[in-house]
């Protein structure tokens, strides 16, 4: 299996690095400050206000799908709903994105 140089990217971790261009196989690697591994948002300077909005909004985005489509709006059928779809979006990866600052708890 060959190494493909086109999807390789670079990122820069953190304020101090001083963001060198790295070449393989004669290419340059592309840099990025914002990459998404196995759904998990990676940002260089490490926060995770970048993954708290995209929980968000997919956690929100599934509850305007319960509302608009959902005619019987029995309370358990709503919780098993809200159990099932909207709560998986939102913990998943939970422990690599716990907010902790104010404004992504928010």
């Amino acid at each position: 299996m060959e190494f493909n140089v086109s999807t390789c990217k670079v990122m820069h971790i953190r304020y101090h690095n001083n963001g060198y261009n790295y070449f393989n196989d004669g290419r340059l690697l592309q840099t990025t400050d914002i990459e998404k591994d196995l759904g998990v948002l990676i940002t260089s300077d490490l926060k995770a206000g970048e993954l708290c909005l995209a929980a968000y909004g997919k956690a929100n985005s599934m509850l305007g799908l319960i509302k608009k489509t959902l005619v019987n709006k029995d309370r358990k059928v709503l919780l098993a709903l809200y159990k099932s779809i909207v709560r998986p979006h939102w913990e998943y990866c939970r422990s690599a994105w716990e907010p902790h600052y104010v404004k992504d708890k928010e």
